[in-house]
């Protein structure tokens, strides 16, 4: 049987190729197909004491927690979580929004007065300001609540709390998870730059720049800055039908095709795809996926060789993501050699069998060992507890 979805070693360098242009371009301008979007918070590498609050919300769950620095060592003193998608669809106003997080926010026992900085991770799609605040351009993930679109994302919670749990909050920073993971990835020593990857039910990428190298800001801010690339969104070369089929059934047909490559969210549906007559009956995602080629016993084994088959392209294309991230970093900085990259996400971490292992993580390590020039080289730190939350404690602070 042959496999539609195996990639040479020459064909992924030719996709990091390819997302090295998509990257440069959208350094340039905006609305391109790889957005390049500024974070206007320039991390700190030399936080040594600090109290904040760090919340999260970008899908099911919002989280509200203090985060404590004491000598750069960084501790999560206690963390409230609410369920939150389903009433949010229902009629929610901002003033319900702000209320439902009030209480959230108001169960901290450790929120006290010393606690005046707020570092907000909000992964939905936002335009960040220069102050470190964001605007919000538009909902995903089925929430919809209109008279926010358009407007400040900070500004009116920060009033809202000290209005109404008596707070005294001065300052709020905006940031996306990807931009968060890798910011929580800073206490790393010794690299040239770093990255910020998610692999989960979506992908992105995120990486520090230098301002002076994005044209489109036109020289209105200088030094570091973190750059959310929203890498799903980008189109490679070689898809195949399958993809193709599966994109066009999809909500966003024409967009996030890369996403629809590599992600929990839709490898499950390549795999549908490719066995139309196949009866599969409940949910079948990329957890399922990952699952029978870790344990095929008593699967078909045409159906085992293209899972597997599915599962290594969705790796590769992930170190092909990254080996065109370093060229652009490269060509900023030729004396850019050593990486650390930050990753988070259900499919990057899926062990193996015997959960001994991140099996994926180390495909992804095995074909940068291919994709990467000599002398370049990417370290994948360990997974790390709460990323969110330390990365937008790291904002506030920064």
């Amino acid at each position: 049987m042959k496999n539609i979805f195996a990639l040479s070693t020459e064909q992924l360098k030719a996709i990091a190729d390819n997302l090295q242009v998509k990257i440069e371009e959208g350094l340039k301008k905006d609305g391109m197909e790889i957005a390049g979007i500024p974070t206007y918070i320039t991390p700190s590498k030399d936080i040594l004491n600090g109290k904040v609050l760090a919340l999260d919300w970008g899908g099911t769950n919002f989280r509200a927690a203090i985060v404590e620095f004491n000598n750069g060592k960084s501790a999560i003193l206690e963390q409230k979580k609410k369920k939150m998608d389903a009433e949010v669809t229902t009629g929610f106003t901002q003033d319900d929004l702000h209320k439902a997080m009030a209480a959230t926010i108001s169960e901290l026992t450790s929120l006290d007065s010393s606690v005046t900085r707020i570092g907000f991770c909000f992964s939905y799609p936002a335009q960040c300001e220069l102050n470190g605040d964001a605007t919000l351009l538009r909902w995903t993930k089925g929430i919809n609540i209109p008279e926010m679109v358009g407007k400040l994302v900070g500004e009116p919670l920060v009033k809202y709390l000290n209005t109404h749990i008596n707070t005294n909050f001065t300052e709020i920073k905006i940031l996306n998870d990807t931009v968060a993971c890798m910011f929580g990835g800073l206490g790393e020593t010794g690299y040239d730059s770093y990255i910020g990857l998610i692999v989960g039910t979506g992908t992105n990428m995120a990486s520090l720049m230098r301002a002076d190298k994005i044209e489109k800001l036109n020289g209105k801010i200088t030094g570091l800055i973190p750059v959310n690339l929203e890498s799903g969104n980008f189109k490679p070369p070689y898809l195949t039908e399958i993809d193709d089929k599966v994109d066009a059934a999809s909500s966003n047909a024409g967009q996030q095709r890369f996403e629809k490559v590599i992600s929990g969210g839709y490898l499950g549906e390549i795999f549908k795809a490719y066995f139309p007559d196949k009866k599969i009956e409940g949910a079948f995602d990329g957890m399922h996926l990952a699952n029978m080629v870790k344990d095929p016993a008593g699967y078909p084994a045409n159906e085992v060789a293209i899972a597997t088959a599915i599962d290594e392209r969705s790796a590769q294309m992930v170190a092909a993501s990254l080996a065109g991230l370093v060229q652009v970093l490269r060509a900023q900085d030729a004396n850019m050699k050593k990486f650390c990259l930050a990753a988070d996400g259900s499919v990057f971490w899926d062990k193996n069998k015997e959960k001994t292992k991140p099996r994926y993580k180390e495909l992804v390590a095995a074909a940068l060992e291919t994709l990467l020039p000599s002398g370049v080289s990417i370290t994948i730190i360990d997974e790390m507890k709460d990323p969110n939350l330390i990365g937008s404690a790291i904002a506030a602070l920064s």
